[in-house]
Order: C-alpha cells, then sequence, then structure tokens
C-alpha cells in the first residue's frame, strides 16, 4: 500500500515528512502546489439517471416526514473507523441513512426540516475534493488516494435531493432551534452538535419507528432481495465445486470461495460467512473459519451475497462433503427438512409471527421424542422448552438492509406482531449436538444441521426466494454430483 507523502529536499529523498495539519500534509514548495492546482480537465459528469430507489426513498421519507412533524430530523450515514493505524476498514452506510436516501458515502446526513406541509430534505455530503488548495492530493482522502466522489450537482441529480457540503452543518446545527431527533451511534461529530438539543428517549422513538418502517418492502426491496438470492445460490454452488480443495486446505477456502461471488455480484458478503465443517457445525455463529473439512462429516455453510444497494441473502445449507449423507446424517437432516416445511407453511399474510418457529419446534421435539433424547410427551418438551438443548435458537429474523432487519422494533410489532404481505423473513430449524454432549449417543456427537431459506409473505402465502438450492436430502445428493461430475 502506498503512504502518503509530500515532496521532500534532495537531502530528504525517502524522508516523507509525516506533520500534517488540518488533514493537509504541510511543507509543499509554491511551486509544485502551483502546478497540481491547475492543468486539469473538467470531470463534472451532466444528465445523470436518479438512482433505482429515488422513487422509493422518497415516499419512505414522506412516511418519515408525516410521522414526525414539525421537528427537525437527523440521520447520518456514519464516518470511517479505523482498522489499525492509519488504515481504515472498508465503510458500509448506516442502514437508516441508506434506506432514506439511497447513498451510501461516508460523513453523508439526511436532514429534514420542518416546513408548514412537512418537512424539506437536504443530503448533506462531502464535495469534490478541493484542487486549488492541494487537498485532491495531500489529504489521505483526497480524490489522487482513494478515488473520485461525486459532486454535490451530480448528487442531487442521482439522489432527487438537494445536496449541499457537509463540513457546514455541525455549525448549522449548533445555531438552530426547534425540536430535534437524531438517528445516533453513527457519527459523533453530528451528535456533538446536538447534544444539548436532543434526548435519549425522542432519538429512540426515531430509531424504532425506522426500524418497524422496513418490516413491510417495497418493489423495489423485494427484487433485491431476490438478486441476493440468486447471486448466493451461484456462490453456494462455486463452493460444491471446489469442495477437494476445501478438504486440502481448510474451512478458508470456502470462505474465500463464497467471496469473491459476493464481489463480483454484489457490495460485499452481508455478514460473516459460517462455514463450518464437522463438530464446527455445532457452533451457531462460527466465523473463524480454520478448520479442517474431511470426507464423511457435514459442512455447514451459512452466507448471503449483499447486493450493491446493500441488501443481503441469508441462507444455510448442511452439505455431506463427499456428496453422500450417512444413515444417521440423514435422520437428523431429514428432522430438520421437515422442520422446515413446517415452518415454511405458517408463513402467511395474517399467521402470527410466533407461529413458523412453533410449527418448526414442535416437529424437532417430535423427533428427539421419538429418538428416546428427552422424555415426552411432545407438549410437555415444548411446555418446558427442553428441546432447546439441541435447537438451540429462534427459527428466523427479519431481512432486508440488515440480515437481522428491524431489529429495533417493537416487541408487540415484531415478534409478537401478524405477518403482511411484503414482510421477509428467513425460517432456518436446526438441530445441534456438542461433540462433548453426554446425554446424547456417541455416534450424534459432533453433527449440527440447519437449513435456511429466504421467504417472502405474499398476498396468498409466501414465496421462498432462496428455491433455486435444493432441500430435500436426495436432490442435495443430485445437485452436488452434477456440480462434482
Amino acid at each position: 500500500m502506498a503512504e502518503e507523502l509530500t515532496p521532500s529536499t534532495p537531502e530528504e529523498e525517502e524522508q516523507p515528512v509525516k506533520q500534517r495539519k488540518n488533514g493537509l500534509y504541510l511543507e509543499v514548495s509554491e511551486e509544485l502546489a502551483q502546478s497540481m492546482a491547475s492543468g486539469w480537465a473538467d470531470t463534472e459528469l451532466r444528465d445523470l439517471e436518479p438512482v433505482a430507489q429515488a422513487s422509493h426513498t422518497a415516499a419512505r421519507r414522506a412516511a418519515l416526514s408525516a410521522r414526525f412533524p414539525g421537528e427537525r430530523l437527523v440521520i447520518p450515514a456514519g464516518r470511517l473507523k479505523t482498522r489499525s493505524n492509519d488504515t481504515e476498514y472498508p465503510f458500509r452506510a448506516a442502514t437508516e441513512y441508506v434506506y432514506l436516501t439511497g447513498d451510501q458515502t461516508e460523513d453523508g446526513v439526511l436532514v429534514l426540516e420542518p416546513t408548514a406541509d412537512g418537512h424539506s430534505a437536504t443530503v448533506y455530503l462531502l464535495p469534490r475534493s478541493n484542487r486549488e488548495n492541494g487537498e485532491f492530493w495531500l489529504s489521505g482522502q483526497g480524490e489522487l488516494w482513494v478515488g473520485r466522489r461525486h459532486s454535490l450537482t451530480e448528487a442531487e441529480q442521482l439522489l432527487g435531493i438537494p445536496a449541499k457540503d457537509v463540513r457546514e452543518l455541525a455549525d448549522r446545527l449548533r445555531e438552530q432551534t426547534g425540536p430535534v431527533r437524531a438517528v445516533r451511534g453513527h457519527d459523533s461529530v453530528i451528535e456533538s452538535a446536538l447534544t444539548d438539543k436532543v434526548t435519549a428517549e425522542r432519538d429512540e422513538e426515531l430509531r424504532v419507528y425506522l426500524s418497524e418502517a422496513r418490516a413491510v418492502k417495497d418493489a423495489f426491496e423485494i427484487d433485491q432481495l431476490q438478486l441476493a438470492c440468486d447471486a448466493t445460490a451461484r456462490g453456494f454452488e462455486d463452493v460444491v465445486k471446489v469442495l477437494d480443495k476445501a478438504e486440502a486446505t481448510s474451512e478458508r477456502y470456502i470462505e474465500g470461495t463464497f467471496f469473491l461471488r459476493a464481489r463480483v455480484e454484489g457490495n460485499d458478503v452481508g455478514y460473516g460467512s459460517i462455514c463450518a465443517a464437522g463438530p464446527h457445525a455445532t457452533t451457531l455463529h462460527w466465523v473463524r473459519n480454520d478448520g479442517p473439512v474431511r470426507s464423511g462429516e457435514l459442512l455447514l455453510l451459512d452466507a448471503g451475497v449483499e447486493t450493491t444497494a446493500l441488501y443481503t441473502a441469508d441462507v444455510t445449507r448442511t452439505l455431506p462433503i463427499n456428496g453422500r449423507f450417512d444413515a444417521l446424517q440423514r435422520k437428523i437432516y431429514d428432522a430438520v427438512y421437515d422442520a422446515q416445511e413446517a415452518g415454511i407453511a405458517a408463513v402467511k399474510p395474517g399467521a402470527k409471527y410466533r407461529d413458523f418457529h412453533d410449527e418448526a419446534q414442535r416437529v424437532l421435539a417430535d423427533r428427539l421424542v421419538e429418538w428416546g433424547l428427552v422424555e415426552g410427551p411432545v407438549e410437555r418438551v415444548l411446555e418446558l422448552g427442553l428441546q432447546r438443548r439441541w435447537t438451540l435458537h429462534g427459527t428466523g429474523h427479519m431481512l432486508g438492509l440488515d440480515v437481522h432487519d428491524c431489529a429495533a422494533a417493537r416487541t408487540e410489532a415484531y415478534v409478537d406482531g401478524t405477518l403482511e404481505p411484503g414482510m421477509c423473513l428467513t425460517v432456518e430449524p436446526g438441530l445441534y449436538f456438542q461433540a462433548d454432549d453426554l446425554t446424547v449417543p456417541e455416534e450424534y456427537r459432533g453433527i449440527g444441521v440447519r437449513i435456511e431459506d429466504d421467504i417472502l409473505v405474499t398476498e396468498d402465502g409466501n414465496r421462498n426466494l432462496s428455491a433455486a438450492l435444493p432441500r430435500q436430502a436426495d436432490e442435495v445428493e443430485a445437485w452436488m454430483a452434477s456440480l462434482r461430475s
């Protein structure tokens, strides 16, 4: 990685100046400064088409305006975070900001100013790097270092929102009066400017509203989730094709293979991929991915592609590494498959959100009683939650811009709520027999199975967005064989 340098004297060659002020390096010769400030072509982009979601983000802002009339609303994108020394993590804009603007750039802030008939929206952004003062080549975030960013005029065309310089916003917010709400946790500069104007309770009401507003997806969001699922299916196919190479290396080969598909077809993975082979499959969030991949064991692959608009899939398949389930693996797999089938069947408009979880848990509890692993009857097991020793987690969650979307929603609006058309959720039952679990026969120990699909609630039932990937055991084996032949 290149290091930011300033010109030096011949004696100082190889000894770059490290001191900088206000983000700009000093000790630049006047002659070089003048040279770098001129002789550049006009690169302004004109007649840009709005981003695909522009009409949808406008509708979302209108709904937000109606919910909080007469109040200033401040929604930041967030700032770069240091990974180590002078390197940063890849930036991912805050979900609330993306949902309302379609923009993904760091330091951006959406402000809704109250008006007589609602709100006027302005997006505050960093403008193009300044070429006159040398920012574009002397600052570590200048264009010659990190790439061109859109001008404010370009941003207005793309987003359909008036754009202003964000560097002026903090002072403006300090001077303004009247009720204010802000989304916290993303931009310390903006929060500092508002520190004596906001309350935690009022800000939390804004965050909760924006979380609940995302529960029902619009047409753009549904299309994005389908794209994410389709790309994810191709990523799973990629993995099956290279399982022999993974056996020669580790789970990291699986992780890297899926990541390549995510970066080629989308923005990134939507969350840390779980590439859990053998007994690692019993660890719910196994993301170290540094273990062996052995023939005869199972691979639990939980991974999702995040689209360039930041909507993510969340899919799990449990695959026999050698392509064939043995008898015990199939018995456990079939139980989880049957539980998922029962859960998916319960996803429909008007159903309680908890129904799909309850139906899946009932099937798993029944199998555990049948296998003699827990004393029945099933109703007793469910009442006491005894099946949870091996089922561990809830059977699903909302999905969208966040892999666990709508997480700040009120209990009555989410887990105690009712399903509506346009909601998208995962259905992902599992059975996990820990390697050190002395309450089960030895042959069960170290086996973990989860099957997960992304389910859209429709007007008359549901649609499996990830149906391109087979689920039934025979179909899984046939699919793997076709990819490895």
